[in-house]
């Protein structure tokens, strides 16, 4: 009888410390969803400050555990990153007019634990009269900047994403050289939001392309130069 009371007594003693031990870390926060400003369009509720700026009120859902959060702000034009702190789940941040901007969020929990970060969603800040607006610059997927590729008989496929607010994307031009992507070499249409173009290539080369994109009424946009080597 002793026995059996002693054994139930261990067993109580090791179920406590199991949940305990279950317990004692940090909880993960869960990923934030955007809300607002839209993604892929043409924000218009800004509050006008003036001719240039406005405040844009980034709204995004609570997440479970989280203590505060990191609002990241890409400036798609000229690629600066501004990073904004919030205890809650909306923030108001001052932008410049009619420039292309990507955001996502970064919930933060408690020390120890793993911040969850959002999708990356993109959006144009309005304008005073503008009408129309440039593409979003074309995001460069294939090859990464630095990266290394082996040719398949003598070429290498470049591919990109590329969105328009007013949906009248029009034409790439495809640029690549070995010293700073200033050589145009084809120009091709507008067909989906992923483009593969398959070009030639010489082996164990250092190369340097970049990306623009056209819509309907002349507007233009950059990628940005990314480099890569040819094994």
């Amino acid at each position: 009888m002793k026995k059996n009371i002693l054994h139930i007594f261990l067993l109580i003693i090791v179920l406590i410390q199991f949940n305990c031990s279950k317990d004692a870390g940090p909880q993960d926060p869960t990923v934030p969803n955007l809300i607002f400003p839209n993604n892929n369009e043409a924000c218009f509720d800004g509050n006008i400050i003036n001719d240039t700026q406005s405040d844009v009120n980034f709204q995004w859902s609570l997440s479970t555990n989280a203590i505060n959060y990191e609002v990241v702000v890409n400036n798609l034009a000229n690629q600066s990153t501004q990073v904004f702190g919030s205890s809650t789940n909306q923030l108001e941040i001052t932008l410049t007019n009619a420039e292309p901007y990507s955001w996502s969020v970064n919930a933060i929990g408690e020390d120890g634990s793993t911040p969850a970060s959002s999708d990356t969603w993109k959006f144009y800040l309005a304008g005073k009269n503008v009408i129309n607006y440039a593409p979003f610059p074309p995001e460069l997927l294939n090859p990464r900047s630095g990266g290394n590729l082996t040719p398949v008989n003598g070429t290498i496929i470049l591919s990109w994403n590329c969105t328009d607010v007013d949906n009248d994307l029009d034409s790439f031009e495809i640029y690549l050289d070995n010293l700073n992507a200033t050589t145009l070499i084809k120009s091709v249409p507008y067909e989906t939001l992923t483009t593969e173009v398959e070009i030639n290539v010489e082996n164990r080369k250092d190369y340097y392309w970049k990306i623009i994109a056209y819509d309907s009424n002349g507007n233009s946009s950059s990628s940005g130069v990314y480099g890569f080597r040819t094994n």
